[in-house]
């Protein structure tokens, strides 16, 4: 068995006042703050900007973070003559700052880093600070990004795909849930429940599946079960926030060394493990309910069929003929 995870963890309420000395640590004096528009209009970023006045910011991340997306971090850390990445969001900035570290280092195009271990073991002092509990992303060394297709560009096709290398692991993680008060009622549902499903499916990963992330993945449940309903009914109660920190981070480990597979072959049946949390917590049910028509249903398991990636991971094996049933179940 081989189990890799962040190097250290720093997880209690107002952790990220501690930034400073621990970028010391580190080495780390200028470094790039990678996060989005709505953190920084927020104002989550500004204690740490008072005390770190040589920091740069790059407030351009995207949901769902694309190419271009990375490759501007990249620039903006050279032009700014940083030596160090701060991921402060949630997982699209964490996912961007993972790559634009290796990158910054290591110039390397993107078309030759996708897939599993393509990368070199050069990048710049990498700290991963979670705004939302759901990802896990600060501990797991994969990156999701979108890319162009096969003659993209402009109205051309798009996909996502992934990077995972143990590179992407950064040298610190640190958890506040005081950081997370801000967050709406409905996303603090939707990504809890996404780290749920994480959890579930590290504990059923066919390929690699192992005693340790079985462990965190169960425990994982346990705490985001505990936690959550307090957390969406008192976004103010500072231990429910921080226990879905951990909770998340948990299943990020599991599922970091277990990988997940079909995502949607195991969110279906959550409802029934979890009974009636889902309608608790006043999350769509269906597909439908989220503006998928009828038609859409072929693209989406076109799409599904071609996460050769993930599919493998599944307990069960996935065809285009499940995937559809499942679709249609949800409609």
């Amino acid at each position: 068995m081989i189990f890799s995870t962040t190097k250290q963890l720093v997880s209690f309420p107002g952790a990220s006042k501690q930034l400073p000395s621990l970028l010391s640590a580190l080495g780390v004096s200028r470094p790039l703050i990678v996060t989005d528009a709505g953190i920084l209009e927020a104002g989550l970023l500004s204690p740490l900007l008072a005390s770190l006045p040589a920091a740069s910011v790059f407030a351009d991340v995207v949901p769902d973070p694309t190419t271009t997306n990375v490759l501007s971090c990249v620039e903006a850390y050279l032009h700014s003559g940083c030596d160090g990445v701060v991921g402060f969001g949630g997982g699209s900035s964490m996912d961007v700052a993972k790559v634009a570290a290796y990158l910054a280092v290591t110039p390397t195009p993107l078309e030759e880093c996708w897939g599993v271990d393509m990368l070199g073991r050069r990048r710049a002092p990498l700290v991963q600070v979670p705004t939302t509990a759901g990802t896990g992303s600060e501990v797991t060394p994969v990156s999701i990004l979108t890319k162009a297709g096969e003659g993209g560009g402009a109205g051309g096709p798009v996909s996502k795909a992934g990077i995972v290398s143990p590179t992407l692991l950064p040298d610190l993680a640190v958890l506040d849930g005081e950081l997370t008060l801000s967050l709406p009622a409905a996303t603090t549902a939707h990504t809890g429940v996404d780290a749920m499903v994480h959890a579930i499916e590290a504990f059923t990963c066919r390929t690699k599946k192992n005693p340790l992330s079985d462990a965190l993945a169960k425990e994982a449940l346990v705490v985001l079960h505990g936690n959550i309903r307090e957390a969406v009914r008192d976004g103010s109660c500072v231990d429910a926030r921080s226990n879905m920190l951990y909770g998340s981070m948990l299943a990020g480990m599991a599922f970091g060394n277990a990988p997940v597979g079909a995502v949607h072959a195991l969110a279906y049946p959550l409802g029934s493990i979890f009974k009636g949390l889902v309608d608790d917590l006043g999350i769509p049910r269906s597909l439908g309910s989220l503006g998928v028509k009828e038609k859409d249903l072929g693209a989406l398991c076109d799409e599904g069929m071609k996460q050769t990636r993930l599919l493998p991971n599944n307990v069960r094996e996935l065809g285009r003929e499940e995937a559809a049933k499942i679709y249609q179940s949800i409609m």
